[in-house]
């Protein structure tokens, strides 16, 4: 056999070969199953076949996965309000309001591992505490949003518009202790029957 056949035929050794993307995944669902506190870099290690050396060549810390991962779904919702929040003009804040209900739906199943980690967060670091804050700005727009639905009377004005905001991204934020993407329930047809049953349960009925 010939030098050249010799290295073409022998197996190429040496760690596995991972993209930042495929870490990342690994780590979030980790995360999810054990609690972040409860995981190091050495269980990612050993959960993608590298030495715990090695996982310092594709990423340089837990902290930083934790960061992209609650960005990842932080940027998600946000965008989700954000383009409601500046919807065109004449865009009634019922109708914006809707759409943020279905496009929270659509994100969270979309990012599910991600958004899973984020409503676990309980501000244990700077980078938890950097997260609440952000989410404490998405709600008082939402919040915001509520407000202008009800003084437009599109809404009931019996219930305050912070609660109506918590119960209805309370039913949205439930998702991620039942929804299973591999099951039979329809993502599109999930987000649909959500604001269906939130607006009919919350619009005024002409008697």
């Amino acid at each position: 056999m010939s030098d050249h056949a010799a290295e073409t035929s022998a197996p190429k050794r040496g760690r596995p070969g991972y993209d930042q993307e495929t870490v990342l995944r690994r780590a979030i669902d980790l995360f999810n199953q054990q609690g972040y506190d409860g995981t190091s870099m050495g269980d990612l290690a050993k959960e993608l076949g590298l030495t715990k050396s090695a996982i310092y060549h594709h990423v340089p810390s837990k902290e930083h996965l934790l960061s992209a991962a609650l960005d990842e779904a932080l940027d998600g919702l946000t965008a989700a309000v954000d383009s409601a929040t500046a919807a065109a003009a004449g865009t009634s804040a019922y109708e914006r309001l809707h759409t943020v209900v279905q496009q929270s739906v659509e994100i969270l199943v979309q990012h599910l591992p991600a958004v899973t980690l984020l409503l676990r967060v309980r501000g244990n670091s700077q980078i938890e505490l950097a997260a609440l804050k952000r989410r404490r700005a998405i709600d008082e727009k939402l919040a915001a949003l509520v407000q202008s639905a009800v003084d437009e009377g599109a809404l009931r004005a019996d219930i305050p518009p912070d609660l109506i905001s918590r119960l209805l991204f309370g039913m949205v934020n439930s998702l991620v202790e039942w929804y299973r993407p591999d099951g039979s329930v329809d993502p599109d047809d999930l987000a649909a029957s959500i604001a269906a049953l939130a607006f009919d349960g919350l619009a005024l009925h002409e008697s």
